[in-house]
């Protein structure tokens, strides 16, 4: 066995603003690898130059992994740093996709991986006109937001046009935008998959009887098996925006129209991905599913990290 004082580590950096649960995993599951030194980043401490040099600490790690909350934040630095020749998980590319919901839908939709329709609109007399061609109900979402923040199930004209208005006046970009999703009717649970480099690594299902099944909004996990399917799709997905660590929201739909989804007979219903979180949260998760998901993680970046020293 190789003396650890003599075993070149990994340096691995975690990019993070806020220190949550799932990130003192993160942390743990480094510390615990004789092979692997954790480099700790706040983003905020630091001024960037856009192109060139960037400050010294960003060079030090083998990999570094974005765990920003703010997409903006994680956004602009991933791509400064990619910029620089250093190695960020996720890619600035698929933080951008997954970060915002069109163009999740736009990526998926144009590699024909199975999801939800939706429309956009960019006035309010447009965005009620894609409502009603839609169909009540249906869902408004902000293109940019998590935890199932400022989502609305459209269920009339009257609710549709009180809740443009409202858009409009809190005035910010991220309103100007209209995402128009059709509205799906769950078993009162959904699918949350965890996908590394193409490979679902995990998966649970989130119940409520609420139409929003979010852990953040009160839904409640249990395991999931992970099937063909869920494979399949976990495969389609990260083909289409690139490599990386991933998490799926999946929705069971009929698979022929007026028959309902029968959860203990998977023929009645097949798979759509709803949305792609680039910094999934698993702390929840990893009893439940069974797996040790930032172990999962960690395998990646030091696979990751191995393969650009190599080179």
């Amino acid at each position: 066995m190789n003396d650890p004082k003599t075993v070149k580590k990994i340096k691995i950096g975690v990019l993070c603003t806020r220190i949550r649960g799932d990130e003192k995993l993160l942390f743990e599951e480094i510390r615990q690898r004789d092979d692997c030194e954790l480099i700790k980043i706040n983003p905020e401490h630091y001024p960037y130059l856009l192109t060139g040099k960037v400050p010294e600490v960003f060079y030090e790690p083998d990999v570094i992994i974005d765990r920003c909350i703010n997409h903006s934040v994680a956004q602009y630095i991933s791509k400064i740093l990619h910029e620089a020749g250093i190695l960020i998980i996720n890619s600035p590319k698929l933080i951008n996709i997954c970060g915002d919901k069109l163009l999740t839908s736009l990526y998926l939709e144009t590699k024909g991986v199975p999801t939800a329709k939706v429309k956009v609109a960019y006035s309010e007399k447009s965005a009620l006109k894609a409502i009603e061609e839609m169909g009540y109900p249906c869902v408004l979402k902000p293109a940019v937001g998590s935890w199932g923040r400022l989502i609305s199930k459209v269920e009339s004209k009257t609710s549709a046009e009180a809740i443009l208005e409202h858009k409009a006046v809190l005035g910010t970009y991220h309103h100007s935008i209209f995402y128009i999703q059709e509205y799906i009717e769950k078993p009162q649970r959904d699918i949350r998959a965890f996908v590394i480099d193409g490979k679902c690594i995990a998966a649970i299902y989130r119940y409520s009887e609420h139409w929003i099944t979010n852990t953040a909004r009160g839904g409640k996990a249990t395991g999931c098996e992970i099937t063909d399917e869920m494979k399949q799709i976990a495969k389609a997905a990260q083909d289409a925006i690139g490599p990386g660590v991933i998490a799926l929201d999946l929705f069971e739909v009929p698979k022929t129209k007026d028959v309902p989804v029968d959860i203990n007979d998977p023929s009645s219903y097949k798979l759509i991905i709803n949305e792609i979180n680039h910094t999934m949260e698993f702390k929840n998760s990893i009893t439940t599913s069974g797996v040790n998901i930032p172990g999962k993680m960690v395998d990646y970046l030091i696979k990751k990290a191995k393969e650009k020293i190599k080179n």
